[in-house]
């Protein structure tokens, strides 16, 4: 009898937990089945190595980037104001998974470099026909990622690194207005 398709999930999500929080090292398959509550065995029904998982984190990762490129698309805001103030992190599922892949790339994995490149480029493309060149679209991407790193290092909020509310507007503003077309 197969197993429900909800104990895959709790894998995947116990495998991300622990990249996020230790790193690409300790999370190995013993640590990850102890982490998602099920047995060594459980968690080899679905995933037989490592690298299957790590398949599966990049796979999450695809279909979350789908969706995020989807939601851009159809933004009223346009694609650059969405870019930019969903660059500060909401713990949403589409954060954790772009933490725990860049963990994963960091550790060497070669599949995990090529998806984080691949998902800037999705979002590139989405943005370029909307700014006037392509400093323009450094400005944005770049931003973006400054704005993701920093709200990281600082996921409280004591620090006031990241602009939110009237400064985030006036910022994403100051953006619109030296990117436009």
């Amino acid at each position: 009898m197969a197993r429900p398709p909800h104990a895959r999930e709790r894998v995947i999500d116990a495998y991300e937990a622990l990249l996020i929080s230790e790193g690409e090292r300790a999370a190995t398959l013993d640590a990850v089945a102890r982490a998602a509550g099920v047995s060594k065995g459980g968690l080899l029904y679905h995933f037989s190595s490592k690298e299957e998982l790590a398949s599966a984190m990049l796979a999450r990762l695809a279909r979350l980037v789908d969706e995020d490129v989807a939601a851009m698309h159809v933004a009223k805001t346009g694609p650059v104001e969405y870019y930019l103030r969903t660059s500060v992190m909401m713990d949403d599922a589409l954060d954790r998974a772009i933490i725990a892949v860049s963990r994963l790339a960091q550790g060497g994995s070669q599949p995990a470099a090529e998806a984080l490149h691949g998902m800037r480029e999705r979002s590139a493309a989405e943005i370029r026909p909307h700014v006037r060149d392509q400093a323009a679209l450094d400005l944005v991407l770049l931003l973006s990622d400054g704005l993701f790193f920093n709200n990281a290092v600082d996921s409280d909020g004591s620090d006031g690194v990241v602009p939110s509310g009237t400064a985030l507007d006036e910022l994403v503003a100051l953006v619109l207005q030296a990117t436009r077309p």
